[in-house]
């Protein structure tokens, strides 16, 4: 997962549009965009700004590794009776 897609991620689950985002964090809306897409880069300092804005420190928002959100997103696809078999297995290793 890139920089974009776990500002995206984040925002969203607090609930947040990318124009309260933007605002609250002192960034541009179009700026903040184009970051989520991929289409541009940021600055650690507009980082901040919107880590600041989502109750995050730079910290925090780097400590997800990529197979945690492999297992996350495999786990979300999983039925209940899929989940429970899996936990049985893994409680067994």
């Amino acid at each position: 997962m890139n920089v974009g897609e776990r500002i995206r991620n984040i925002r969203a689950k607090a609930g947040f549009t990318q124009n309260k985002l933007a605002e609250w964090a002192g960034v541009s809306q179009t700026h903040l965009r184009r970051v989520e897409f991929g289409e541009a880069d940021i600055t650690v300092g507009h980082l901040r700004m919107i880590c600041d804005a989502l109750g995050y420190t730079l910290k925090d928002f780097f400590n997800i590794s990529d197979e945690q959100d492999e297992i996350s997103s495999a786990l979300a696809n999983l039925s209940p009776k899929q989940k429970k078999l899996l936990i049985e297995f893994l409680k067994s290793l």
